[in-house]
C-alpha cells in the first residue's frame, strides 16, 4: 500500500502540474490532498457546480479545498440544457462528464496547465461507467487507477493522512437517483435533493433517495434501518417525503447499495436491443401477406365439397393442401431483414450483459 503510495508520488511528479477534478469525495480529496504535497500551486482543484450536486457537498467540497490548501476553482457546467444528459440514458454519466471535463481542459489551457486528472481508482473498472469514456476521449489522467490503488487502500491511506474523508460515505450526483429513461428535471433533482437532506439532517449516513414518479423508494444502510422504523423517524421521513411531493413512501429492505439503478439494465437493453426496426420488422414477417391464414391456403379450388373431399383421389395429403406456394416456410415469412434485425438485437443484449 505504502509503496503505491511512492509510486503515485513519483507519477505526480512527472505530471508536473495540472488541473484535478474535485469532487469533494474520498478519492478526489485524497488525490488532491497528494498532488498539493508534491505539486504545491502547480496544482488547482476544479469543481463543477450543478443542479445535480447537492448544497452540502459544495459546502464540503469548498471546507476541504481549504484545509488541504490547494486553489480552488468553481466552474458552473450546464448539462441540464444537454438534452441527452435530461433524457436519462444508460451512458448519462458519459454526457456529464463530457461537460465537466470539456471545461476543465478550457481552464487548464487557460491556466497553462497541461494536464487534467480525476480520482477514478482500480475498482472503479468493475462498474457500469460510461463517466470512463468521457475521460478517455479528454485524454484525463487517472493517477489512483495507474498506480492500482483500490478504494479501500485509498481510505486506509486517507487515514494514515489524517484526512476526514477516510469513512467519507461514497457520494454520487443527484441525477443518478433516477431509473434510466426518466427524464431529468431542476424541479424533480430538488424533490430528491430534499428527501435527502431530511435523511441527512435525521442523523443517517449512507443512503439514497430514488425517484420513481410518485414514489419515493429510500436505500438505507443495513445498519442503520432499524432506526428508520422508529415511530418518531418514520413519521418525519414520510411527512417530509410528501412534503417534498411524493405520494407513496418506500423502504427498500435491501438496503443502501451504490448503483443500483444499474441492476434494471439487463431488462432494459433487452426492450432497447429489440429496437422500434426491428419489432416492426418482426411484426411484417409474421404478417398477413407473409403468412395467409389456413382459410386462404386452403383455397376454394383446393377445397372440394364435403362429398368429393371425403373420397381418398380427391383429398390429398395436407401437407398438399397447404403447399409450399401458399403457406411459405417460417423462414421465408422471417425474411433475410427481419432475421438481420433480430440477430442484431439479440448481439446489442449480448454486449450489454457483458459491459
Amino acid at each position: 500500500m505504502f509503496a503505491k503510495l511512492k509510486q503515485l508520488q513519483d507519477i505526480l511528479s512527472q505530471i508536473g502540474q495540472g488541473v484535478i477534478a474535485f469532487s469533494g469525495g474520498c478519492d478526489s480529496t485524497f488525490l488532491l490532498a497528494v498532488a498539493h504535497e508534491v505539486l504545491g500551486e502547480r496544482v488547482i482543484a476544479l469543481t463543477a457546480i450543478s443542479p445535480s450536486l447537492p448544497e452540502w457537498e459544495r459546502q464540503d467540497a469548498e471546507r476541504l479545498g481549504r484545509l488541504i490548501g490547494a486553489r480552488h476553482l468553481w466552474i458552473e457546467t450546464r448539462e441540464m440544457e444537454r438534452e441527452e444528459y435530461r433524457s436519462n440514458p444508460s451512458n448519462r454519466c458519459f454526457f456529464c462528464k463530457d461537460e465537466l471535463f470539456s471545461f476543465a481542459w478550457r481552464e487548464a489551457s487557460t491556466m497553462g496547465l497541461g494536464v487534467v486528472m480525476d480520482g477514478a481508482n482500480l475498482d472503479d473498472r468493475g462498474d457500469h461507467r460510461p463517466g470512463r469514456l468521457a475521460a478517455k476521449q479528454h485524454n484525463v489522467r487517472s493517477p489512483l487507477d495507474e498506480v492500482g490503488l483500490t478504494k479501500q487502500e485509498i481510505r486506509d491511506l486517507s487515514k494514515h493522512l489524517g484526512l476526514p474523508t477516510w469513512d467519507k460515505p461514497a457520494i454520487a450526483c443527484l441525477a443518478s437517483r433516477f431509473p434510466y429513461g426518466t427524464e431529468i428535471s431542476h424541479e424533480r433533482i430538488a424533490r430528491v435533493a430534499a428527501c435527502e437532506k431530511l435523511l441527512r439532517d435525521l442523523g443517517f449516513r449512507q443512503f439514497r433517495a430514488r425517484f420513481h414518479d410518485t414514489i419515493l423508494r429510500l436505500e438505507i444502510d443495513n445498519a442503520e434501518l432499524p432506526r428508520a422504523m422508529e415511530p418518531d423517524i418514520r413519521d418525519a421521513l414520510i411527512r417530509g417525503s410528501k412534503q417534498a411531493g411524493f405520494l407513496y413512501v418506500t423502504l427498500d429492505l435491501q438496503g443502501f447499495r451504490s448503483g443500483s439503478m444499474n441492476e434494471a439494465l439487463s431488462k432494459q437493453a433487452l426492450s432497447t436491443a429489440i429496437s422500434a426496426p426491428a419489432q416492426q420488422a418482426l411484426s411484417t414477417a409474421i404478417s398477413a401477406p407473409a403468412q395467409p391464414p389456413l382459410s386462404t391456403a386452403i383455397s376454394a379450388p383446393a377445397q372440394p365439397p364435403l362429398s368429393t373431399a371425403i373420397s381418398a383421389p380427391a383429398q390429398p395429403p395436407l401437407s398438399t393442401a397447404i403447399s409450399a406456394t401458399s403457406q411459405p416456410p417460417l423462414s421465408t415469412a422471417i425474411s433475410a431483414t427481419s432475421q438481420q434485425a433480430l440477430s442484431t438485437a439479440a448481439d446489442a443484449l449480448h454486449g450489454v450483459r457483458h459491459s
